[in-house]
């Protein structure tokens, strides 16, 4: 008989998120599911989906229907606490990052930030690139020297209005 996880809800990041997010990711390790393998069954990618376990994504009634059949989770909890009455509080934990993936993602922000943002202007003008319309993917690089992560963030380009 396997052994129930356990997330410890009273720390990071989860103090801040709903309750229902530490039951998504202990069911996840239960049924020992990726977050690509959620993806592919409700529809949606591996980072949508982590981001919505981490209350970063809102789902439809549909979707946590789905949702509710993959995991084993009641959908009436599921509506219950991620459902239409609640939405995402986007961003989570401490600036700067303590963990040490996150502060070298904040760190890259911070180094390459600027010239990015030089770059976007040079190419397409002045404006942003939207985190709204905006996919985000992780791939794995195999390279002889240790494989490499990829990050691509496809976001929409929006030019500030002139009037």
């Amino acid at each position: 008989m396997s052994q129930a996880l356990k997330i410890n809800s009273s720390s990071e990041p989860y103090a801040d998120l709903p309750q229902i997010c530490a039951r998504l990711l202990e069911a996840k390790a239960q049924k020992g599911l990726s977050f690509e393998a959620i993806g592919k069954a409700i529809g949606h990618d591996e980072v949508w989906v982590a981001a919505l376990f981490y209350g970063q994504a809102k789902a439809t009634s549909e979707e946590l229907a789905k949702l509710s059949e993959v995991l084993d989770i009641p959908a009436a909890s599921l509506h219950a606490e991620i459902g239409e009455n609640w939405f995402p509080r986007r961003g989570l934990g401490p600036v700067p990052p303590q963990d040490p993936l996150l502060y070298r993602l904040f760190e890259g922000v911070l180094v390459y930030g600027t010239p990015i943002k030089a770059l976007i202007h040079e190419k397409f003008g002045d404006g942003i690139m939207s985190m709204i319309d905006c996919k985000v993917s992780v791939e794995r690089k195999e390279n002889p020297k240790g494989d490499r992560v990829l990050l691509t963030f496809d976001g929409k380009f929006l030019p500030y209005l002139r009037w």
